[in-house]
């Protein structure tokens, strides 16, 4: 299990390959509401993939918004769900923000995770809203000095 920020774009497009898979066909999400103007390499976010024997199965994307990183995008392919690899991806994604000065991380978390954030230090902020058809909620972490 290994994770790494993407640099290039056929990295780009596993990630993007995983999100389909996961958001579009499993959970329904409207492709054009999967994809936006953030998913480019360069500056607007930054994304990561997560592998399991070498294989990419994971992803997500850190975006700085008003001065909060925001963790966005975090999926992992249904046959390698429960190895421990969502935890490397936002501990990866914590890291990233770590290393661009930012001190608090928040997300927007599927109702049906909320147990899984709250065991890596997230609270959750906010009553629980729709989002693409799915339930939501707000969840921020701080990091300690």
């Amino acid at each position: 299990m290994d994770s790494k920020k993407i640099t290039e774009d056929s990295d780009l497009q596993k990630a993007f390959h995983i999100r389909k898979e996961v958001f579009v066909k499993e959970q329904g999400v409207p492709l054009d509401a999967e994809f936006d103007v953030f998913d480019t390499l360069g500056g607007k976010c930054e994304h990561i993939l997560v592998y399991y024997k070498e294989q990419p199965v994971g992803t997500g994307r850190l975006r700085v918004v008003d001065g909060l990183g925001k963790l966005e995008r975090i999926c992992i392919l249904e046959s390698y769900r429960k190895f421990g690899l969502g935890k490397i991806i936002i501990k990866k994604l914590e890291e990233i923000a770590k290393d661009i000065g930012l001190t608090k991380v928040k997300l927007h978390g599927q109702t049906h995770a909320e147990g899984f954030y709250e065991k890596l230090g997230y609270q959750t902020s906010s009553d629980v809203f729709i989002e693409d058809g799915i339930p939501h909620i707000l969840m921020i972490k701080t990091f300690s000095e």
